[in-house]
């Protein structure tokens, strides 16, 4: 009987320690942090900015219909980091007031990010990210 009650003593702090780290995630993924996030993503625009620049792993099989052009990605999360924090940096700089939908302002931004970026295709694609983010 002794033994019975020991289990499930035992148990029960097993399950506790369960709550516990499921609520410790939640919590994490509820403020967009990533296990191995970097520090310096202190803010929703710079993780966008950095999960898009990432290199995309390849997929498992080959029967996926979509394939991604690998050379549209950073091929270092180092590298990836401190792009990520350049063209936020860029980006809070000339942002003008208003400039969502205004042609001209949103030009002022993608003039900051072809400055760093030099290509094209990779500024209209982060363009988007920045402007789906609402601290910029």
């Amino acid at each position: 009987m002794q033994a019975i009650i020991a289990q499930r003593k035992t148990e029960a702090l097993k399950y506790e320690e369960y709550l516990h780290s499921i609520a410790a995630l939640i919590q994490r993924l509820q403020a967009g942090h990533a296990p191995g996030t970097p520090a310096a993503l202190d803010t929703p625009g710079k993780r966008a900015l950095y999960n898009n620049l990432l290199p995309k792993a390849a997929p498992e099989s080959d029967d996926t219909p979509v394939s991604e052009d690998p050379e549209a990605y950073v091929a270092t999360t180092g590298a990836a980091l401190d792009l990520a924090l350049r063209l936020d940096e860029a980006v809070k700089q000339v942002r003008p007031d208003g400039w969502r939908g205004i042609q001209a302002r949103e030009q002022v931004i993608k003039r900051a990010l072809y400055d760093i970026l030099r290509d094209v295709a990779q500024v209209e694609r982060l363009f988007l990210v920045v402007k789906a983010q609402t601290e910029y």
